[in-house]
This record gives C-alpha cells, sequence and structure tokens, in this order.
C-alpha cells in the first residue's frame, strides 16, 4: 500500500451469516501472502479458531491464527486486541495482510477506532470492513424492518420500543461495511434476492459495494486491497450508541452457555435434538464439536436459525480428548436447565 503500513481487514457479520467459511477460503487463495489471523468469539469454546486451524493447508499455520475467547473483541481493545496486534507487528517477519473475525455479537466501530491507537497507528492500517450478511435469514423477515407495522404500533402505543437488538446490531454491523457479502445467496430465489440488494442498498453508506456469494466463495482480490484507510473515516460509521451520544456497548441482550453432551452419540440422534432444541428455545446460533459413535473423526455442527450443518472435518487427534462440546448464543432469558437436559441426556 502507498502509505506503507500492513493492510487489516475486519470481517464482521451477524451469527451464523458464513464468516469463517469465507475466511477460510481467504487462506487457501492466499497465493503467497503471508496472513496472519485473529479470532474473536462469544463464549468459552474456540469453535472456530478450531475449524480454520484444521483446514491443513499452509496459509493455516497455528503461528499465524490468533484466538480471542470469551469476550467482545471491541470491548477489550486495550487488555487484548492492542497487545496481540504489537506482538504481531513486532515479528521478525511482520504479515503482509492481518484478518480480523469479530465475534457475531460484536460493534466493528470500536474496533476499527483501535487503529487509531498511537501504539498501532503508524505500522497498521484498516484495508475495509467486510460485513457478510445471510441472505436466508434476511429474505425469511428475521432482520427485515416492516416500516408501516413499527408506525402503526407507535400509532398504538408510543412508549413501546420498536427496534430489537439483533435490529440495531445489524444495523451498525451495515453502517461501518466497506463491502457487504451477500453470503448463502444458493438458499434464496432471484427475486428475494434482487429485494434484498436493494433493501439494504438503501441502508448503507454511499460507495458501499453488494457482492452475491455462495457457500463463501469470493475472490480474494476482491475483499483484500480496498485501501479504505477506514479508521480516518469514523464520523461516516457511527453506531446507534454513538448517534445517540453514547459511547459504551455491552451484550446485556444475550447469554451465552456451553454445553457438554456425554459419550458417543449417534450423528442423526444428535442433529435431531439439536433441531428440537433450537425450535423449542429460539436459540440465535449453536455451534462446536461432537464425539460420534463408531467415527474416527469429529462432527462439526454450526446451526443458525432452524438450519443445522453436521460435517466431519478432521480425525481425533490421539493427544486430544475425544470430547463433545457445544455453544449456544442466545437473546437473554434463555432456559439453560431445559437446554441442557435436552442435549446432554
Amino acid at each position: 500500500m502507498s502509505t506503507g503500513k500492513i493492510p487489516a481487514t475486519v470481517i464482521t457479520g451477524f451469527l451464523g451469516a458464513g464468516k469463517t467459511t469465507i475466511i477460510r477460503r481467504l487462506l487457501e487463495a492466499a497465493d503467497g501472502r503471508r496472513i496472519a489471523l485473529i479470532v474473536n468469539e462469544f463464549g468459552d469454546v474456540g469453535v472456530d479458531g478450531e475449524i480454520l486451524k484444521g483446514c491443513g493447508d499452509e496459509a493455516c499455520s497455528e503461528d499465524d491464527i490468533i484466538e480471542l475467547a470469551n469476550g467482545c473483541i471491541c470491548c477489550t481493545v486495550a487488555d487484548d486486541f492492542i497487545p496481540t496486534m504489537t506482538r504481531l507487528l513486532e515479528r521478525n517477519e511482520p504479515p503482509d495482510h492481518i484478518v480480523i473475525e469479530t465475534s457475531g455479537l460484536a460493534l466493528p466501530q470500536p474496533l476499527v477506532k483501535a487503529f487509531n491507537w498511537p501504539e498501532i497507528r503508524n505500522q497498521v492500517t484498516v484495508d475495509g470492513v467486510i460485513t457478510v450478511v445471510d441472505s436466508a435469514a434476511v429474505a425469511a423477515g428475521r432482520f427485515a424492518d416492516d416500516e408501516a407495522a413499527v408506525q402503526a404500533q407507535r400509532e398504538a402505543d408510543e412508549a413501546l420500543d420498536h427496534e430489537t437488538p439483533l435490529q440495531e446490531l445489524f444495523e451498525d454491523q451495515l453502517n461501518c461495511a466497506d463491502m457487504i457479502l451477500l453470503n448463502k445467496t444458493d438458499l434464496v430465489a432471484q427475486d428475494a434476492l434482487d429485494t434484498i440488494r436493494s433493501d439494504l442498498a438503501r441502508e448503507v453508506r454511499d460507495g458501499v459495494s453488494l457482492v452475491a456469494v455462495q457457500n463463501g466463495g469470493v475472490e480474494t482480490d476482491i475483499v483484500l486491497g480496498l485501501d479504505a484507510s477506514a479508521e480516518d473515516d469514523m464520523d461516516a460509521r457511527k453506531s446507534h450508541h454513538e448517534q445517540a451520544g453514547h459511547e459504551d456497548h455491552d451484550h446485556d441482550d444475550f447469554e451465552t452457555f456451553v454445553v457438554s453432551p456425554t459419550g458417543p452419540r449417534r450423528r442423526d440422534e444428535i442433529v435431531a435434538a439439536i433441531s428440537k432444541v433450537i425450535a423449542d428455545h429460539d436459540i440465535l446460533r449453536l455451534k462446536g464439536f461432537i464425539d460420534i459413535a463408531e467415527a474416527d473423526a469429529r462432527l462439526v455442527i454450526q446451526a443458525v436459525g432452524p438450519r443445522v450443518d453436521a460435517y466431519f472435518d478432521r480425525p481425533w487427534q490421539t493427544n486430544e480428548s475425544r470430547r463433545s462440546s457445544l455453544v449456544v448464543i442466545g437473546e437473554k432469558g434463555l432456559d439453560e436447565p431445559a437446554i441442557r437436559s435436552a442435549l446432554e441426556g
């Protein structure tokens, strides 16, 4: 880059939008670039980092994949993110590019602002903020605004809060983007996709491109090399909290816990149990690893809404415990005992 700074790409997006799959594709097509990856997750089990480390590609070197687990990266800038970045920049061979995957519950704005901290601002810049959108979820109306219905509710009760935490978070991720990847378009009819594209185009800043993607497949050169210097453009990327005059935010609207099913399980049995518990408790996201009876490989579970993906990613290692762990994420008020009973039995 003309600035001489190391470019960093922030990849954000809601839970289950497909961020990890897109990053894995980028690593596999690195074409000689030394890419360092920082993965932040909301929960105690680092599922996404483990999946990326297991990809078997040279670009997935464990030394270049750094996990910041059990917390929101935008809330722990001073304690976690800045020291991590400093260590990367002080390496004998610094990376050519840094990719940061935020938690699906993270606001990207505070993270982008952190690139102005004195410790790193002269060495690294935000090449671009990429927001990944689950097209199928939007098509189903999970994050779509119905302005007519909201207006009717306002007229009925002026004190009613019409904006859910999920909608606010979704809009903040869109507002910070330099590019939006409309992922999972293979699950959406063309007319629905056209509607999504036109609706989102009205929500984002001028000049933000929307790119349709299937199964996380996007050319590396499309995503890397935007040269946006996003940290210099924060006035145009304000979050809801900043627009309202508040700088802080928290995650009290969400909760997460880890469930550990005991004993080897049959694949169809565990998938059926997960599907039922998601439907019964309106779980937003569920992911992790399962020890399957008579299988030498670990089963990866990636569930968002009613969709449950289950696939074997790699054999269990001889030096690791064949332990099942699932991260459950939802809005505050989940019935944790009931969910544990359904999945751990």
